[in-house]
């Protein structure tokens, strides 16, 4: 009774959404074709009502068919997921899957019901958008909504597009394509140019690319609507081109600098006329174009401080962004990412975030708070002071390879909130990057359709034997040592990066952006892969069990390097030649070994994200831009003296023999030198050296393998007898 009460405080931000929302039944018939297509005839599609506005789903046979019934098509697409999962024992996901349908489909002995508790399942962040979605096609797309569907994801960000829509607004303010070069950035960048953060990078944008993506967006809306998802379109926050200045010479416009090495961005005041003014048009001109569900995204201050703490102006800055919103559509939400309250939290003190929020009723705006698997916001803001909010697990920054996450959190903190605040209305995944450790974001979206804390060790068994066809009892161990190391990590800013990825350097351990700290035991680690190195000739069937032994030999010999290269520099330091050379060659070796390995996945290829880029363009300099892009975003991130390099570091098969091996070449061979020389090393020299060398390699168009090679049960067992013994003896 409790819960059905304080649920119904939110009716007005929900009820519309859900309650009368009809099931397309031609559209869940041509899903189940897409997933399960040698047996989509043994399904039966029946529509059944929401419970209390919440989405519901049953599953029933009869007659020799399985029923799959549900409120819309989200609901159809969980009960095919649930059966697949628990009576097929089959497993789907991003990095391997174990699709094997038996011959004969299994009875559901007894009628399932499910309802969830959470009105919302929120899916993606802005930098999703670009460090894992950049150059994505509708062929992607379909199979990331699909999962969605299968997850029971029914708020997704929708950022397709947005380009086109901005063209055709400034268009129409007398701005010509010139004018706006110098905002539109490169297609790896919308993220933070849609946030504020910077204005033309990787550009110009051309208008093709605008084109094509318009016309994507509207596939992907039409197809999360046709199961009755809810995507969140964005709205203006403020930010305006460069020339906005020089066309309107009165405005009020602000200067702010992202820090980050990228020149200023004009923000106009909400105070100013045009602001209202400007957010009603883009809504009209993106709703005419895309239709709405009247869910928008907007932040203000994404990594920027505002000018003052003064209160009048924070609530008057909501004031006028909602006040845009409802202009162009009196039902308008606003869904605010809440990374502001955590990224700039000595700011954001409990006068200033009421201010924010309290100005915006509560029927008017959501709040996700972003960061809630291992720094959650909601319990230090009183649950957002009465505003509707969103559990989300973050996990990932920059789209960095590290195994990692905090499974407890996970599998507890979405329910135990769910109780604790009365105004708690969803969950979410908000990762920086997606399409690696499958396992959290697998465990996460298990929450969807439960009423209680997930039991995790009984979880990790059902999960390793849908993912590798068969139980195994090694496997199962390998998993608890798993979570008692990578995935039971106290909070931290991602998981541990590997010292081969850093810009070489005699300094240990300084660069925030290759954090190589190990805030876990690696002993456990080295154990699991033994433990999977001994069941590799009975698991190696499963397309699941190669991603997951190459992922966790990857990690292993990230580790490993952390504790080879420290010997480097003490050699050199103590003019040690041969202990230099010895361990300068075995390092090198070790990378040459790990392209190897990652070659053999799809998961991990250099060249296939080289090539998805360049396949966007349809002249030689639109593709030559896209893969500057491409390049760049993964290594540099920007110019030469970027203070974000390596931030989106990525062990890539191709990568680390084409960009990280010949930094640390080049490294060794100057140190070698001044061994030689019996001179001082030129660190000075040395970085201007390596900073020529790497903006030359993002402007480069050399070809990396977009196939992969070799056998990855083969090679991680080649791995493990050349290296087990190694690494065993470096963690005693």
């Amino acid at each position: 009774m409790k819960k059905i009460k304080y649920l119904s405080l939110f009716a007005l931000v929900t009820f519309h959404f859900t309650a009368f929302a009809q099931l397309d039944k031609h559209a869940a018939e041509a899903f189940i074709k897409r997933v399960v297509p040698t047996v989509a005839n043994k399904f039966v599609v029946e529509e059944i009502p929401a419970e209390k506005g919440k989405d519901v789903f049953e599953l029933q046979s009869k007659g020799g068919k399985i029923i799959l019934r549900g409120n819309k098509g989200i609901s159809i697409a969980s009960a095919l997921g649930y059966y697949l999962k628990t009576y097929c024992r089959d497993d789907f996901g991003w990095n391997g899957n174990n699709m094997h349908l038996p011959a004969t489909l299994p009875v559901v002995s007894k009628k399932v019901r499910h309802v969830t508790p959470y009105q919302y399942r929120y899916y993606l962040n802005y930098c999703t958008f670009n460090y894992s979605m950049s150059w994505w096609g509708w062929e992607r797309w379909q199979k990331e909504i699909d999962w969605m569907a299968l997850n029971g994801i029914n708020m997704p960000l929708a950022l397709t597009g947005e380009e086109a829509i901005w063209r055709d607004v400034y268009h129409d303010m007398g701005f010509t394509n010139a004018d706006l070069d110098s905002f539109f950035s490169g297609p790896a960048y919308f993220s933070w140019l849609w946030m504020g953060n910077l204005d033309g990078w990787g550009g110009p944008l051309p208008q093709h690319w605008m084109d094509s993506h318009k016309a994507l967006q509207k596939k992907i809306l039409q197809r999360e609507r046709s199961f009755g998802m809810t995507p969140v379109l964005p709205a203006f926050s403020g930010h305006v081109p460069p020339s906005f200045k020089d066309k309107f010479p009165n405005a009020k416009l602000k200067k702010t600098n992202w820090g980050q090495g990228f020149n200023d961005v004009y923000l106009l005041d909400p105070t100013d006329p045009m602001f209202v003014e400007i957010g009603k048009k883009y809504i009209e001109s993106q709703t005419k174009e895309y239709g709405t569900d009247h869910l928008y995204s907007s932040d203000t201050f994404n990594e920027n401080t505002p000018p003052t703490n003064d209160s009048t102006f924070l609530s008057g800055v909501s004031k006028k962004i909602i006040q845009s919103m409802t202009a162009a559509d009196p039902k308008a939400i606003w869904v605010m990412q809440g990374w502001l309250f955590f990224n700039g939290g000595d700011f954001w003190k409990p006068t200033q975030t009421k201010a924010l929020l309290n100005a915006v009723p509560n029927d008017h705006m959501i709040i996700l708070d972003l960061y809630s698997d291992e720094h959650p916001v909601w319990q230090n803001k009183e649950s957002y002071y009465g505003k509707p909010w969103i559990w989300n697990m973050l996990q990932n920054f920059g789209g960095n390879l590290s195994l990692h996450g905090c499974m407890q959190n996970v599998a507890a903190e979405p329910n135990k909130a769910l109780h604790e605040s009365k105004n708690m209305v969803g969950i979410g995944l908000t990762p920086e990057a997606i399409q690696q450790n499958p396992a959290i974001f697998e465990l996460m979206m298990d929450n969807t359709w439960g009423t209680e804390p997930i039991d995790l060790n009984w979880w990790l068994k059902d999960y390793a034997t849908r993912r590798y066809g068969k139980t195994n009892t090694d496997i199962n161990k390998a998993w608890q040592l798993l979570l008692k190391s990578v995935y039971s990590t106290i909070p931290v800013h991602s998981g541990v990066a590997s010292i081969i990825t850093g810009r070489p350097s005699l300094l240990m351990g300084d660069d925030w952006r290759v954090d190589t700290v190990k805030h876990y035991d690696a002993r456990p680690v080295v154990q699991a892969w033994q433990l999977f190195i001994k069941s590799a000739n009975g698991l190696k069937g499963s397309d699941g069990f190669q991603y997951d032994l190459v992922d966790i030999t990857r990690q292993v010999m990230a580790n490993y390097a952390n504790e080879l290269q420290p010997k480097i520099i003490e050699a050199y330091k103590a003019h040690d030649i041969a202990g230099f050379k010895h361990y300068s060659t075995a390092f090198l070796q070790l990378m040459d070994d790990m392209d190897v390995l990652l070659s053999t996945r799809q998961d991990f290829l250099l060249g296939k994200w080289i090539n998805e880029a360049r396949s966007n363009g349809i002249t030689p300099q639109e593709s030559d831009l896209y893969e500057r892009n491409a390049r760049d975003l993964v290594t540099l991130w920007g110019d030469k003296n970027s203070p974000l390099r390596e931030y989106s570091n990525r062990q890539w098969g191709g990568l680390i023999k084409g960009f990280y091996k010949p930094r640390w070449q080049m490294f060794f061979a100057a140190l070698d030198q001044s061994l030689a020389n019996k001179t001082q090393f030129d660190a000075k020299a040395f970085e201007n050296k390596v900073k020529d060398w790497e903006w030359a390699w993002v402007n480069k168009h050399d070809k990396y393998p977009a196939v992969t090679s070799g056998n990855s049960v083969e090679v991680a067992k080649r791995i493990f007898n050349k290296y087990g013994a190694q690494v065993m003896s470096a963690y005693k």
